[in-house]
Formats: structure tokens, sequence, C-alpha cells
């Protein structure tokens, strides 16, 4: 096999060899979300929330309060997160990769 094949046997741009695409179910499927980005989806919908509420006059914030309950709250949420995730892959059965 030269380093110009794919290994079957066809040209390395042959296109009987895809990768699976973002559109394929079978992808979609096999990839859950991960927690930092649900984290950080929080954290922005939070801070929008807040600063709605502000700009309506219904409650005075402090800046320094908010950003430390924040960072508070997805600090928590980020180690949480990582704990379940971990222990939701040590259920699952070894490949043998590292």
């Amino acid at each position: 096999m030269s380093s110009y094949e794919s290994p079957t046997g066809g040209p390395a741009g042959d296109e009987s060899t895809t990768a699976l695409t973002a559109g394929d179910p079978e992808r979609l499927d096999s990839s859950p979300a991960r927690v930092g980005t649900i984290v950080w989806g929080l954290i922005v919908l939070a801070l929008a929330a807040l600063i709605i509420v502000a700009r309506l006059g219904l409650v005075a914030l402090d800046a320094s309060y908010v950003l430390i309950g924040l960072m508070l709250g997805a600090g928590a949420a980020l180690v949480i997160g990582g704990l379940i995730s971990a222990r939701g892959r040590d259920k699952e059965p070894s490949t043998g990769k590292s």
C-alpha cells in the first residue's frame, strides 16, 4: 500500500470512504452535550436576565456581587457536571485506549 492509498485500497480522496458529517444522525446520537457548553450557555442566559431585570428597575444590582455569584455558580456547576460525566464514563466498557 502506498502513502497515497486509503486502507480500503482506493486513492486517499476516494468518495467511497467518507467520514461522518455533522448532518449524520448516527454522529449526533453518539456525542452528548459537553458540560462546559451547557454551563457557559447558562451563564449567558443568567447575565441577559440580570441585565433585563436591572434595566427595568425592579432590582438594584451590584456588579461585583453579580460576578462573584455567577463565578461561584459556574464553578460549582462545572465541578459537579465533571464528576457526573466521569461517573457515567466509568460504566462504559473500556476500549483499551488511554
